[in-house]
């Protein structure tokens, strides 16, 4: 029997933007199938904003076409929103409404029948643990209760697409852990997640794929466990010395490490097996280590560098 492969519900096909001679976009390509989640992480400028707003309909393109469910955004109007969740990097709650009626105005914003407004409030705030502040003012509510609240608007339209921008920044760890367990939860009940993300852990407890774009091009495509198997192989340790005086990385190139990178007092080394080099540097006490599996921002710094981005897009 022929396996069902699961098809492409966000389809992204050489998309191209330009702002004056600042080419923006350059031929992104993605797909994300119906159900998954799909991470878009890059740097500051890198295009993850003016491609998440193109899916939104909200910056037209210079080339390329977006398809949803099969169907070309831009011949689909009004359906294609209605098919669509959208939380913001920032929160843009209406302070002058309570907690339950913040949900009930954005119900009507699509035409839902006041029935079913109530009962997907009640329910969605039963979800994201907010049953018990229906009737509070939004200044009343901590960062971490705004938030979820931003996501459980996001949802009063049972979208089948869930566009999520920065879902998790600044909160507190309790707050993060509790909205990744909720979009776990979607994506089981088979809503598709976008997920943009500056938090490398947060790409990696979440996504079946992730992209990592930079410059408007997507520069490597894969799980987050096949990214690291394909640009990271092997463990990771991070050498510093009292003095400030590391070793010349050519010299450990020859003998024990596959790839290293110094940065400022640090000498990271990677390698499939780096026991001889700890063996080698353990005693010293002149040496600091600490040695550690690869991860996705190994990956992610790999490929986009680590100078510090300020541009914004």
């Amino acid at each position: 029997m022929i396996p069902v492969v699961n098809p492409a519900f966000l389809e992204l096909r050489a998309l191209h933007k330009r702002y004056g001679e600042r080419e923006v976009l350059r031929g992104v390509d993605f797909a994300v199938a119906a159900g998954e989640c799909f991470a878009l992480v890059g740097p500051n400028g890198a295009g993850k904003s003016t491609t998440v707003r193109a899916i939104q309909g909200l910056t037209p393109t210079d080339g390329g076409e977006i398809r949803i469910g099969g169907q070309v955004l831009a011949e689909m109007g009004r359906a294609a929103r209605a098919d669509m969740g959208v939380v913001p990097q920032t929160d843009n709650l209406d302070p002058d409404f309570s907690v339950q009626e913040n949900l009930w105005t954005y119900g009507r914003y699509f035409g839902l029948p006041k029935a079913l407004i109530r009962q997907r409030s009640a329910e969605l705030l039963q979800f994201m643990a907010l049953s018990g502040y229906a009737s509070q003012p939004i200044h009343s509510l901590s960062g971490g209760m705004q938030r979820r609240l931003t996501i459980a608007r996001a949802l009063i339209n049972a979208p089948k697409l869930l566009l999520l921008d920065e879902p998790t920044t600044g909160l507190d760890p309790q707050a993060r852990h509790l909205i990744w367990q909720r979009l776990r939860e979607l994506r089981r009940q088979g809503t598709t997640l976008l997920l943009t993300t500056h938090y490398m852990d947060e790409a990696e407890r979440l996504a079946d794929r992730v992209g990592i774009i930079d410059h408007g091009r997507i520069l490597a495509e894969d799980s987050p466990r096949g990214l690291i198997a394909t640009h990271i192989p092997g463990g990771v340790v991070e050498l510093r010395r009292v003095d400030g005086a590391l070793p010349d990385p050519q010299d450990l190139h020859r003998q024990w490490v596959r790839i290293s990178e110094r940065i400022g007092d640090t000498l990271i080394c990677y390698g499939t097996d780096l026991s001889p080099l700890l063996a080698h540097f353990a005693e010293d006490p002149a040496y600091r280590w600490l040695q550690r599996p690869a991860s996705l921002e190994d990956v992610f710094l790999h490929l986009t560098g680590r100078d510090l981005r300020e541009e914004t897009e």
